[in-house]
């Protein structure tokens, strides 16, 4: 299994308290049995959107990937704790392939079928992804949040239709969001880096009520990344099931003895 395909399942794509455990399993911990309201984000340009506030989502669903010759559709398992740790696990005819934990400042990913493992911060799925991103970026594209423009940042904001464009820059990448106005939830998120000619496009569709919330959540994921102008990777993120502010969840990870750590990114 393509590694990358897990990964991608994230997207499936600033820092708080880091998780303190080094065998990458959170201390227990007990969310409210049924999520807060969702929270009502202002902007200072005057765009009303509404984020989750939950603490622990418990996905899972398919994924289907694409890249050049590859092309896979792989199960997920997917956990978030707010603010400290995502979990992955992909796995194929119920075999596991892939699994990884990603914390405010690392990445850690397993492959069981190559018998290899890496270790090491976000430039890994910066290279993944064809853009910089950071732990809070990929939580926000996980759960189709929308990302507030930086401190001095101006947002540009054009009315289409039903949606509200707001387009911002952030260091050398510019921020183009697709905002419901009716829901205020993302429909479309785009992170471009025009100097080299990348970028990210993450696409949130069939918005339900997941266990645990009245707020409308993304079950569909379209992500496209694109090189030079081409596209070079694509993914669609299905959730079949989704749990969120009830009970507590573990985020296990080992690397077994006898893995050869990678040095280098292999998409």
């Amino acid at each position: 299994m393509n590694k990358s395909a897990l990964v991608l399942a994230a997207v499936a794509l600033a820092s708080c308290h880091r998780v303190p455990s080094s065998s990458g399993k959170l201390s227990p911990g007990t969310s409210t049995a049924v999520a807060a309201m969702p929270a009502a984000v202002t902007t200072p340009a005057g765009v009303k959107t509404t984020s989750t506030n939950f603490q622990y989502l418990n996905g899972k669903g398919r994924v289907h990937f694409k890249r050049g010759t590859v092309d896979q559709t792989a199960n997920f398992n997917l956990r978030v704790r707010r603010d400290s740790a995502i979990w992955l696990s992909g796995s194929l005819l119920g075999i596991e392939g892939v699994r990884a934990l990603l914390t405010t400042d690392s990445v850690r990913v397993v492959n069981r079928l190559n018998k290899t493992y890496f270790t090491g911060d976000y430039a890994y799925l910066s290279q993944l992804l064809n853009v910089p991103v950071s732990y809070q970026q990929m939580q926000a594209i996980l759960l189709g949040d929308y990302q507030t423009a930086p401190k001095g940042a101006v947002p540009i904001i054009k009315n289409e239709g039903d949606n509200q464009v707001v387009t911002y820059p952030q260091a050398a990448l510019v921020l183009e969001q697709l905002v419901s106005k009716s829901t205020g939830r993302l429909q479309q998120l785009k992170v471009s880096e025009g100097a080299v000619q990348r970028s990210f496009t993450a696409a949130y569709s069939d918005f339900q009520q997941p266990t645990g919330t009245e707020l409308p959540f993304a079950f569909t994921t379209n992500v496209v990344g694109q090189q030079g102008g081409t596209e070079s990777v694509a993914a669609t993120l299905s959730f079949q099931k989704v749990e969120v502010g009830s009970g507590h969840l573990d985020f296990p990870f080992s690397i077994p003895k006898g893995f050869k750590k990678e040095t280098k990114v292999k998409k």
